[in-house]
């Protein structure tokens, strides 16, 4: 799941998704990595809008994990590595 939240196609979603997911996944519940799996078929150009704030997630895509992920990557800086903040 690491891997493939990290090589999305799109570097936004990359860094957006991927940096989320090196965060948390070891503390996702088995309902959230049900979830994550969802949002992983999702298409990358609908992510990365829905990510960054320019368009919302409507409603037959929207999840828990999903709104969470949305909240935290809508936070400038979000994307990069701790070091780089």
């Amino acid at each position: 799941m690491l891997f493939r939240a990290m090589h999305r196609g799109t570097k936004e979603c990359d860094l957006m998704l991927g940096g989320f997911v090196r965060r948390y996944l070891a503390t996702l519940s088995p309902d959230e990595l049900d979830q994550l799996e969802a949002i992983l078929e999702l298409p990358d150009v609908d992510l990365a809008e829905w990510l960054s704030g320019r368009h919302p997630v409507p409603a037959e895509a929207r999840s828990p994990l999903l709104d969470r992920i949305v909240a935290e990557s809508v936070v400038s800086g979000s994307g990069k590595p701790e070091h780089l903040r």
